[in-house]
């Protein structure tokens, strides 16, 4: 069997099957709204075969989204395989609003799309097309297994599915043949690796013991960077009442803010984008805490924050290379610029740590020896640990103009899947000069979560005007310095 007609699943990318049970959907999702319909049929609605059509030419730049889950006779490890079955007439799905549908109606089908989980004996992916929108808008929810992708590659799914300028021709489709894949020879091939392994780690041994300093010094970065990793993900933390079990249902919010807005605000308190991120959502989680009648003083509420490890081409084909900071954020603090600053001295301590680099060395190191059993123990005793009560994505998106066919892009709204005991997640992108907040919820356990959009803009606006005062204050004393 030739190497080429199946891969394995990374380490990072295998841990988000072990993952998933009924209750924890591991699908990543966006919500995409367009100023016009990207192509109409005789009857004046949607043309999806045009649609079909036009996403089955771009997948030439996605491969892996013809194939599927099969998993090796011995180890049981995951692989993809091509699909013999594969139809885009499954993938690519229509959906019509009652004219003329909202933001409301739209959020609901979102999360009612979003609740139900992949199947596995298929690729791993969803595209929704909607019509019916208020204005003649378009609106596009994609739904991705997150063994598939992360929130750098989703970059990379909108830049093949969309492009720079409008155009009325969709893409010629080319014709597509699955590679064959044999479960006699994925035997063969097993035992062959399996019985290379020792000879690879005896290779890997010589060549340490040949270079004696390097090894050293490379051995005492690792040591400290793995220790730095455990010691913060055996913080176990304390439930609040938005971490509690959840169950399969799942329901949508999104809020925007000016990116310029942002930029601006970070430059006049000297800190990062991700800062001000954090800091609102801080901000707005404390709150939801409050509307809850829980005081979090002295609490340590942590987040995780994913770190992008891709270093280069090599991480190209490469579905997840994300590490992770924990981040207590300051719910418990009143002043906003408080807040900021002990987001800022967090997140400098970080980038001086060595956490990230010890997350990816772990992953690393169970690609390495292939084994799927330490990804499964990985995965059940973070399970059981919940070292966090909250995931915030920040990823950087793009700012020019993009087009589905004529349909241009009007916002963007990314959306994470909920683990274990966190009842809901923030997911962050920049688009066209606009920051989109995109917020996943279980509605059981969080009701209100329509609440938590005007939360994060009151948390932006108090920051803002807490910065302003400031400065006002500054200038003031400045004046009465040169009089």
């Amino acid at each position: 069997m030739s190497e080429s007609s199946y891969e394995f699943l990374s380490a990072q990318d295998s841990s988000f099957l072990a993952f998933e049970n009924r209750n924890t959907h591991m699908h990543v999702g966006a919500i995409a709204v367009f100023e016009g319909a990207p192509v109409t049929g005789p009857s004046g609605g949607l043309d999806i075969e045009c649609l079909r059509g036009h996403v089955g030419a771009r997948l030439r730049a996605l491969p892996r989204y013809r194939q599927r889950l099969e998993f090796t006779p011995l180890q049981g490890r995951p692989i993809w395989v091509d699909d013999p079955h594969f139809s885009l007439r499954y993938h690519v799905r229509h959906a019509a609003l009652p004219r003329p549908g909202d933001e409301r109606e739209l959020k609901e089908l979102a999360g009612l799309i979003l609740s139900q989980q992949l199947d596995r004996h298929k690729p791993l992916w969803e595209l929704w097309f909607v019509e019916g929108l208020e204005g003649g808008r378009t609106a596009m929810i994609a739904k991705v297994h997150h063994c598939m992708v992360d929130g750098v590659g989703g970059v990379g799914l909108l830049t093949a599915l969309l492009s720079p300028a409008p155009s009325s021709d969709p893409d010629p489709g080319v014709p597509w043949l699955p590679r064959p894949a044999n479960r006699f020879e994925l035997l063969v091939d097993e035992m062959s690796r399996n019985a290379a392994a020792p000879f690879r780690a005896l290779r890997s041994l010589g060549e340490a013991v040949a270079r004696p300093r390097e090894t050293s010094a490379e051995v005492a970065r690792t040591a400290v960077a793995v220790w730095e990793t455990i010691r913060a993900g055996f913080r176990v933390v304390a439930n609040t009442p938005l971490n509690r079990p959840i169950g399969p249902h799942r329901s949508v919010e999104w809020h925007a803010i000016d990116l310029g807005d942002v930029r601006a605000l970070k430059k006049d308190l000297d800190g990062t984008v991700n800062d001000v991120v954090l800091t609102v959502v801080a901000g707005a989680v404390r709150r939801f805490l409050l509307l809850r009648r829980w005081d979090p003083k002295g609490f340590d509420y942590r987040a995780v924050v994913p770190v992008n490890m891709r270093t280069g081409p090599e991480d190209e084909g490469v579905a997840n290379r994300v590490s992770a900071w924990f981040v207590s954020l300051p719910v418990a603090e009143r002043d906003p610029l408080r807040r900021f600053s002990r987001v800022r001295e967090a997140t400098e301590k970080l980038r001086r740590s060595q956490v990230a680099q010890g997350t990816d060395l772990l992953i690393r190191f169970a690609d390495w020896t292939g084994s799927r059993t330490l990804v499964d123990v990985g995965t059940r005793f973070t399970s059981r640990l919940h070292p966090y009560h909250l995931i915030v994505t920040n990823v950087p998106g793009p700012q020019i103009p993009l087009y589905l066919l004529e349909a241009r892009l009007q916002s963007l709204y990314p959306q994470l899947p909920l683990f274990e005991h966190q009842g809901f997640a923030v997911a962050v992108m920049s688009y066209l000069g606009k920051v989109g907040f995109g917020l996943i919820g279980d509605p059981d356990l969080i009701p209100d979560l329509a609440a938590f959009g005007p939360a994060i803009q009151e948390s932006f606006e108090e920051l803002r005007e807490a910065a302003e005062k400031t400065r006002t204050l500054r200038s003031a004393g400045g004046r009465h310095r040169r009089r």
